[in-house]
């Protein structure tokens, strides 16, 4: 049985804090990294609340960690693609997501493209376009790609699956558009969870080269039977934290445990 690579989503809001993590997922395991340039554009802030019944002296004051946009950009996306090249050991998927598929870029769409359009000028070994980049736009970075850099058609969902046959349909539409196809939904639990696992299980002998996961309770089936389901590539956290687990994320080390417990490794 042939494994899926293992790709490491880099975390972190500054070029240093991705090639830390790209360390650490290096002797992890991981395969590939990605770095998600759009998250560059934030930075975290400690917000206070309080949980708990309503006597004061039940309440419990819980700091949390959140994203917020920057007030200014003190980096060039040149040198940060630079740096990027230059640290970190494994392949790269290089992605900057917009808000529209949940990501964090600020900018217009032609700026967004512009930094997709140097990522592929560096030489990066994937480059993540989502599925719907203007068709003029997204073949013209094709192109660029050439044989050098490799395509990742993806789609990222704020809903759940409306079943399996709307899965296996995207994606049989979506693999002559790219090298590999990347669908993402949020899951709530068992039902959404089995619509990804059926989807994969009914493409398995179709030979696609294809992943689909969910963000979300049950949202980490597809990366824990990957190998079984025909999958090529997971996606994987360095963090340890109990609510990666919850939101369907997992981490490298645990995958590859998971693996070798359940005998696919």
């Amino acid at each position: 049985m042939s494994l899926p690579q293992i790709c490491a989503t880099l975390s972190g809001t500054t070029v240093d804090d991705m090639l830390a993590d790209a360390a650490r997922a290096t002797a992890a395991g991981a395969d590939v990294v990605e770095a998600r340039l759009d998250m560059l554009y934030m930075h975290q802030v400690a917000v206070e609340s309080e949980q708990g019944q309503s006597d004061a002296r039940s309440r419990i004051r819980k700091t949390e960690m959140k994203l917020q946009e920057r007030e200014s950009i003190d980096f060039e996306i040149d040198e940060v693609l630079s740096l990027l090249e230059a640290g970190i050991e494994l392949p790269v998927i290089l992605t900057c997501r917009p808000s529209r598929q949940g990501g964090h870029f600020p900018g217009t769409e032609e700026e967004r493209c512009d930094i997709l359009r140097k990522a592929i000028e560096s030489g990066v070994s994937w480059v993540d376009l989502e599925m719907d980049i203007e068709k003029n736009v997204r073949e013209e970075l094709v192109n660029l790609a050439g044989q050098t850099t490799r395509i990742i058609c993806s789609e990222h969902f704020d809903r759940e699956p409306d079943g399996s046959d709307e899965i296996v349909s995207r994606i049989r539409d979506m693999s002559p558009l790219g090298d590999l196809v990347k669908l993402c939904y949020n899951t709530s639990g068992k039902r959404s969870g089995l619509c990804l696992f059926e989807s994969a299980w009914g493409l398995k002998e179709e030979g696609l080269k294809y992943t689909v996961m969910g963000l979300g309770n049950a949202g980490d089936w597809t990366r824990i039977h990957a190998p079984v389901l025909g999958i090529c590539m997971v996606y994987t956290t360095s963090e340890s934290d109990p609510r990666e687990t919850s939101s369907g994320q997992i981490n490298t080390t645990e995958l590859i445990s998971a693996w070798q417990m359940l005998d696919y490794a």
